[in-house]
């Protein structure tokens, strides 16, 4: 099998080839992501008769999750379009914050129902709102997408009881509550510095948005919208049944029901398997909907999520090549032999594992794992701020090994070249942008 030097050569070689296929010769992603991944493998040395099991087990692992989220999600996405839900959300945010102010108002939503739900969860959740607000004002989906997307990605990177952020404190000792406040301090001026702020330069350099989002019923003519409360209720029910799973600790006894039942719900699944059936009574039966109507709707919206969902799936399986073939040991042996301070060095291991993986998760969790035993032995280190520096590091260069590369792409209608110029910068200036104000921090505490 091929090591140390060639071996990088080979992946940043595969990753240029992939780059190629899809926006040269405009191959499907689906197709280029199979074919790079299998002749990375074979290149590696991977014995043949197991890559195609360790590719399987890449795209299982991460459709095992993301399949039942987003169609979850859509679904319920879906019940907020039609009955006007999102409308009426999209014209209360307008509202508050003003026209002028939409995008700010969508970061600032982000950042709060991103605390307690993964990523594709928040994700899915939005986007149905993001679509509204653009249309209602007439911009390009990414002026109030980017925004939203920086929003859930910071907290998803750098703050408990995100798992990644929750097992990087755990490995650096650090106070979960300290924690927390570091990263807010240094995260909400990074989500706006990479969201609002960097959304209003990029967007006018990108291709109109190619997605398709199904008008409201009746669009254009006067409608009775549901209540703001209502919806508002609905959309953040499992929000709240997430947030009570990873409380449960806190207000129930290990192994009895109450600890059981709050961490069923509190699962991605259950909370929105059930805010979607809570969806169905008070945006559709309640309203005024038949069942018939009601299956129509979670039919139409479940046939487009099979592309986003299978690009996530094989790009997960490329991830997974890159790591079982020793890409990642590698790339800690070279980061490991650089000399510098804990924080940059934190940071430094996490993105070369990001870029490797796609995965914000295993690349916090990695850099974790290396860095915590050289954190130990130096004191005056705050362990948050390693927490923070190691997330930020765990976001840069999302790229098309990344699942929330093609969430975006799909999603949004958008091409490679037009999600890396917005996306992907996105990410890396929230990846530079919180390194720098961590470092800042780290002098003056």
């Amino acid at each position: 099998m091929t090591t140390g030097g060639p071996l990088l050569l080979e992946a940043i070689g595969a990753v240029a080839i992939l780059v190629a296929l899809i926006v040269r010769v405009r191959l499907s992603p689906f197709i280029a992501l199979i074919l790079v991944s299998l002749g990375l493998a074979l290149a590696a040395g991977i014995p043949a008769g197991a890559i195609v099991k360790t590719f399987e087990a890449g795209v299982g692992g991460a459709l095992g999750h993301i399949a039942l989220v987003v169609g979850l999600g859509t679904i319920l996405g879906k019940m907020m379009v039609e009955s006007g839900g999102a409308e009426r959300i999209a014209d209360t945010v307008i509202g508050f914050f003003g026209a002028r102010r939409a995008d700010w108002a969508m970061m600032t939503v982000a950042l709060i129902i991103g605390l307690p739900v993964f990523f594709e969860v928040g994700f899915v959740l939005l986007v149905p709102i993001v679509f509204t607000v653009a249309r209602r004002l007439g911009q390009h989906p990414m002026r109030v997408g980017l925004p939203m997307a920086a929003g859930l990605s910071v907290v998803h990177a750098m703050m408990p009881p995100h798992p990644a952020a929750m097992l990087a404190t755990q490995a650096y000792h650090a106070d979960v509550g300290l924690t927390v406040l570091f990263a807010l301090v240094i995260g909400i001026p990074t989500a706006a510095i990479a969201g609002p702020l960097y959304a209003r330069l990029v967007v006018g350099r990108l291709a109109p948005s190619t997605a398709t989002v199904a008008d409201p019923i009746d669009a254009g003519a006067a409608r009775a919208l549901p209540g703001f409360a209502t919806t508002l209720l609905t959309l953040l029910l499992p929000v709240a049944l997430m947030l009570a799973g990873s409380l449960a600790a806190a207000v129930a006894t290990p192994g009895s029901a109450l600890d059981g039942a709050l961490r069923f719900v509190g699962t991605p699944v259950a909370a929105l398997l059930i805010a979607v059936l809570v969806s169905y009574w008070t945006l559709g039966l309640a309203r005024g909907m038949t069942i018939d109507i009601i299956q129509k709707f979670t039919n139409e919206c479940l046939a487009p999520t099979a592309m986003i969902t299978l690009v996530v799936g094989v790009g997960a399986g490329f991830g997974r090549i890159l790591t079982d073939s020793g890409v990642s040991a590698a790339i800690i042996q070279a980061a490991s032999a650089a000399h510098l301070p804990i924080v940059a060095l934190a940071w430094l291991i996490a993105a070369l594992m990001r870029v490797a993986t796609g995965s914000a998760t295993v690349a916090m969790a990695t850099s974790a794992g290396i860095v915590a035993p050289l954190a130990a032995a130096s004191p005056g280190i705050r362990p948050e701020l390693l927490v923070v520096a190691t997330g930020a590091g765990s976001v840069i260069l999302s790229h098309v090994n990344d699942g929330g590369f093609w969430l975006v792409k799909e999603y949004f209608g958008l091409s490679v070249a037009d999600t890396i110029r917005s996306w992907t910068v996105c990410e890396t200036l929230i990846s530079v942008i919180a390194l720098a104000l961590t470092l800042a921090v780290s002098a003056l505490v």
